[in-house]
């Protein structure tokens, strides 16, 4: 019974990268040499012989093709490889935030100037920027003013950015979108 436990309780791991060697299954496989050559379909264990002759694995490239294509080379530099690939798609992908700049139908000059200004700033950095005008009580009876400050924001803004959602009421507020040109 406390074998039984043992076994039951322990932690299953996920396999991580491709089929190696003595974990590929399949019967034939296409094999491709260390210097890129490629020597046919063969059995899989004469495949991983001749990888083992040369202090190589055999490692699964495309295992959904039919017979699974595999290569002789170093685990290890393959998956250094993978990782090094990784790090540099990650590098260069651009994370795009999304700013909120909240007014009221009513906000003065100075202020206004203030914010368009930090909106031009996350706009150059790359973000998009959500303008949002909050109406309370009885300005909702002028969302006018609102619709009038959200046309001059897009007149201020039409040099650096363009209009993703235009403006639009969400309840007692109305918002829009500006992305980067």
């Amino acid at each position: 019974m406390a074998d039984f436990k043992q076994n039951y309780f322990q932690k299953r791991t996920k396999d991580r990268g491709p089929r190696s060697n003595n974990r590929i299954f399949s019967p034939d496989v296409q094999v491709i040499a260390s210097d890129g050559e490629n020597l046919g379909v063969m059995n899989t264990n004469e495949a991983i012989l001749m990888a083992k002759n040369q202090g190589l694995d055999l490692i699964e490239i495309a295992a959904n093709a039919n017979p699974p294509v595999c290569k002789i080379m170093d685990m290890g530099k393959f998956k250094y490889d993978a990782q090094k690939k990784a790090n540099i798609a990650k590098k260069k992908q651009k994370i795009v935030s999304l700013k909120e700049i909240k007014m009221r139908p009513v906000t003065e000059t100075h202020d206004y100037d203030f914010k368009v200004k930090n909106a031009k700033k996350f706009i150059a950095k790359g973000d998009k920027v959500k303008f949002t005008v909050r109406f309370k009580g009885r300005e909702l009876q002028h969302s006018h003013l609102g619709k009038e400050l959200m046309d001059k924001i897009k007149e201020d803004m039409k040099d650096i950015g363009k209009v993703e959602l235009h403006p639009k009421f969400d309840g007692k507020q109305m918002i829009m979108v500006i992305q980067p040109l």
